[in-house]
């Protein structure tokens, strides 16, 4: 059973940067993925980076290339998200998710909420 828990979350003026981490436990990273996503006030979820371990790159969505950085400790199974140049649009909760085995999950499918079956409780990010 995995169990992944979100910190680092706060608020921060335009420009600013943040960390946030997700402790995963119970996760294999030799086959599985995980992600970030988010969700502002009225809006769908977004998926905004993913790591998957087969093959082992990272995949941004368009509005966070270039200021976004996952990555992951392996042997902790801790996943980072670094934020920076933030914008007042990236406010919202941003949730850690695992899938344990993402063999058969294609690339392009790794910011789609529904592959994930495991998600953290949130941690609130806001930019003014």
């Amino acid at each position: 059973h995995v169990q992944l828990v979100e910190s680092g979350g706060g608020s921060v003026q335009a420009g600013g940067s943040l960390r946030l981490s997700c402790d995963a436990s119970g996760y294999d990273n030799s086959r599985g993925c995980m992600g970030w996503f988010r969700q502002a006030p009225g809006k769908d979820r977004e998926g905004v980076a993913a790591l998957s371990m087969l093959p082992d790159r990272p995949y941004y969505a368009d509005s966070v290339k270039g200021r976004f950085t996952i990555s992951q400790d392996t042997p902790e199974t801790t996943v980072w998200l670094q934020m920076n140049s933030l914008v007042p649009e990236d406010t919202g909760m941003y949730y850690c998710a695992a899938r344990v085995d993402c063999r058969t999950v294609p690339y392009f499918r790794l910011l789609t909420g529904q592959e994930y079956t495991c998600w953290g409780q949130g941690t609130q990010v806001t930019v003014s």
